[in-house]
């Protein structure tokens, strides 16, 4: 299995991007064009988890992840809506908590824009 990479050089609200790696089966990564797909490493702290009040993660499952990702790091970003420069998950719970738990200061995250509509028809 073949890596792709990607050298991103563009600043995207204040974050660096760096280089990318993914396996050939993935997504193929290319550069982003005006509101596109961006991928950025972001601080945990800089992300607003609006529903994870709403269930509970299967701890089992968090575990498991914690062991990959200090193995081999995190081979899936976790998709993130950017709304007026705030950062929204909605997606990948369970790889958030084990960088949580793992005391990881940032994480691999898919970011696409939105506006606050689209943000109101995430929280439905």
């Amino acid at each position: 299995m073949s890596n792709l990479q990607l050298n991103l050089t563009q600043t995207f609200c204040g974050f660096s991007c760096r280089k990318i790696r993914a396996s050939s089966n993935g997504i193929p990564f290319s550069k982003p064009k005006s509101g596109g797909l961006v991928i950025l490493d972001i601080p945990l702290e800089k992300i607003r988890r609006p529903l994870m009040r709403t269930r509970e993660n299967d701890q089992e499952k968090v575990k498991d992840l914690m062991e990959s990702i200090r193995e081999i790091g995190l081979q899936e970003p976790i998709d993130v809506l950017e709304v007026e420069g705030i950062y929204y998950g909605f997606s990948g719970c369970h790889r958030f908590e084990a960088h949580q738990r793992l005391g990881l200061p940032t994480i691999r995250c898919k970011i696409r824009r939105g506006t606050k509509e689209t943000l109101r028809h995430h929280m439905r």
